[in-house]
């Protein structure tokens, strides 16, 4: 049996292998699924803050240009407006963590900031319900608010998750993995509740938001109750604070190994900004897809729209257990393969989702409207990709970060989403101009492209990262 947290990363260096030495750190033993107490606890806290999210996302582009004369009536946005805004926001989202991780790491804690983050977070989704409809300046207002919110939660719910186990620990892919799937079991029930909800003319979208609200809140109790029994010490004292201890009040300068593996972190920037730029698509462009463009009717029974938003984390609810063990399974027989190869695999599945929604469009074009079927491939090829990209990015920053960076990097990790969202809606907005299928090729091409191009610099980023993910450092 592991204790939960034996172990934290920080402190003075080895000089052989040029790894941290590690401090003990109090915390509750025990473990479910050979996993510590407290894993299932992170994943109970970002279930429902995905929850909130998820519901949010799948509700945002469509008000947006729900008609102010509608049955349902939103804002009344083109679609290019509407993609632009959602472009910008979630790339926000994902630009904030940079400076939540900086506080948490020299002055809140993660512990302190994710509370901070969930009910700051919670007054947006409340915010948003409250703008609906037509009171554009108050919806920027909850828009705000979430950005700010989501920059205290996300990297730190994250790192705590690293810091349940020692550094160069076998399960810590699978840990993810697991941690992962409590992200998109919310992020399955989110779109099922809130558009059913949004969408439904009788209750309207405030309804939806004010759902996902609740989500939120739910999530910040379940911390307050559960996170000092299961999690005994971890996340209370800022990281930089710990490393700081650990090397006798001096601040050490990085050695020559954690430049280099930190060298990989932003290398492997270049290629995942594209994986999610495409990946994106889901809540934008797919999304307008599957409203306009798809035959949604089952019998009788049309689907709504943000039913499609389900389907990934549906996805990977059934397939991240195969993905753990696997990984699990190849680890124990010294064939696992490196990070940048998983990544490159992930871009190619993805690519391969792309290429369904060109099909897609060549059904479109020939009767009318496409099938939901080439939505439902492109989404589980989507998925496959996600999960050789996202748990083990999220697994590789809490190995190659030093412990006084360990927040901050992991917030230059979710930077990476900034820019990608950023440029997905600057992608997507361009459907109407040059046509869905312009769209889904360059993106298929591209992706493929850039495949290629980690697959030849993997034996280089391999060797910066110093045998961080196999416990022989060099």
């Amino acid at each position: 049996m592991y204790d939960a947290f034996a172990t934290v990363r920080g402190g003075p260096h080895d000089n052989d292998t040029g790894r941290e030495l590690q401090m003990t750190h109090a915390a509750q033993p025990g473990t479910v699924l050979g996993h510590p107490r407290g894993l299932f606890l992170l994943f109970a806290t970002e279930m429902w803050e995905r929850f909130s999210y998820y519901g949010m996302r799948a509700l945002l582009v469509l008000s947006l240009v729900a008609g102010t004369e509608a049955a349902n009536p939103g804002f009344g946005w083109s679609d290019a407006e509407a993609l632009r805004l959602y472009g910008l926001f979630t790339g926000f989202v994902y630009f904030t963590p940079l400076i939540g991780g900086w506080l948490a790491d020299n002055y809140l804690g993660q512990r302190r900031s994710v509370l901070i983050g969930g009910l700051v977070m919670a007054a947006g989704q409340f915010t948003l319900a409250a703008a609906i409809p037509g009171n554009a300046l108050l919806f920027y207002a909850g828009l705000v608010l979430l950005v700010i919110g989501n920059g205290f939660f996300k990297p730190n719910i994250s790192t705590m998750v690293g810091d349940l186990y020692p550094k160069d620990d076998a399960r810590l892919d699978g840990a993810f993995t697991i941690f992962y799937m409590g992200i998109n079991v919310g992020a399955f029930f989110a779109p099922l509740v809130c558009s059913t909800l949004g969408e439904d003319p009788a209750l309207g979208w405030r309804y939806g938001y004010f759902a996902a609200g609740c989500g939120m809140v739910l999530s910040v109790l379940i911390q307050l109750a559960l996170a000092q029994r299961l999690l005994g010490d971890v996340g209370t004292v800022p990281a930089a604070h710990r490393s700081l201890a650990n090397a006798g009040g001096v601040r050490a300068p990085l050695t020559a190994v954690e430049l280099d593996r930190l060298r990989v972190i932003f290398m492997l920037f270049v290629f995942i900004v594209l994986f999610w730029a495409a990946f994106e698509q889901a809540g934008g462009l797919m999304n307008l897809y599957a409203e306009k463009r798809t035959d949604r009717m089952l019998g009788g029974f049309e689907v709504p729209t943000g039913w499609f938003q389900s389907l990934n984390p549906l996805f990977i609810v059934a397939l991240a257990p195969l993905f753990s063990m696997l990984w699990l399974r190849l680890g124990r027989a010294g064939r696992n393969p490196p990070t940048p190869l998983k990544m490159t695999f992930g871009l190619v599945l993805t690519a391969i989702g792309f290429a369904a929604m060109i099909g897609a469009v060549f059904e479109q074009d020939a009767t009318g409207k496409a099938s939901m079927w080439w939505l439902v491939i492109a989404y589980l090829f989507h998925t496959m990709g996600e999960l050789c990209i996202s748990p083990v990015g999220l697994s590789m920053i809490t190995r190659l970060a030093p412990l006084r960076l360990a927040s901050l990097m992991m917030g230059v990790w979710f930077l990476i989403n900034f820019f990608a969202n950023w440029l997905a809606g600057i992608i997507g907005s361009f459907a109407e101009s040059l046509g869905e299928l312009a769209i889904f090729g360059g993106l298929t091409a591209a992706l493929l492209l850039f495949a290629a191009l980690l697959w030849l610099l993997s034996g280089t980023l391999v060797r910066w990262m110093h045998g961080a993910e196999n416990g022989n450092a060099r």
